[in-house]
């Protein structure tokens, strides 16, 4: 039996193409499974601790869990965080050409990407599917008054998603957060 939450990530991770995804699930995942973490073995009661001939307890094999899960969840964090530099390369490159940025917005599976492609003649995946898109796609045309636009597909919203599942997949909505308008 897996709840809500395993279900959102479990289809996350069966989409996630791009390493940028690919990180956030992962890191999704980790922050998920933390606070979860059961005691599996009981014949491992303790290591030993200290140096040689010392008395002590040592650490349960739950505490060596959670704290190779905590580095494990700040390795991601960091790698998230150069993934995100680069997307804001990307971004700056984009408004020095003066275009005006709209963003697509809205719950999964509603059509946004169906929309850019008709708008832009692009070729992004289009699925009847829940998170077909997980990464932000970009694309550039020009308004029939000859003015340029850069128009951006985000991942799709679910309604009560958890807070925590929202802060780790933040970087696929950045695009939404700088966009000029939002498209609903």
């Amino acid at each position: 039996v897996i709840d809500r939450e395993e279900v959102i990530l479990q289809i996350f991770a069966d989409r996630a193409q791009t390493k940028e995804a690919k990180l956030q699930v992962a890191l999704a995942r980790s922050e998920y499974s933390l606070p979860r973490l059961r005691r599996r073995w009981e014949d491992l009661s303790q290591q030993r601790g200290g140096v040689r001939g010392s008395k002590g307890s040592g650490e349960r094999q739950l505490e060596l869990d959670k704290r190779s899960l905590s580095e494990k969840i700040v390795a991601l964090k960091r790698e998230l965080e150069e993934v995100k530099k680069i997307r804001k390369t990307q971004r700056k490159s984009r408004e020095k050409k003066d275009a005006y940025s709209f963003a697509l917005v809205g719950y999964t599976n509603a059509g946004k990407s169906s929309l850019l492609n008709l708008l832009t003649n692009a070729n992004t995946l289009v699925e009847d599917k829940l998170f077909a898109t997980l990464d932000p796609t970009t694309r550039q045309f020009k308004l029939k008054n000859r003015i340029d636009v850069t128009l951006t597909d985000t991942v799709g919203f679910v309604s009560n998603l958890p807070h925590h599942l929202i802060s780790a997949f933040s970087s696929t909505l950045e695009e939404a957060k700088y966009a000029d308008t939002l498209i609903i």
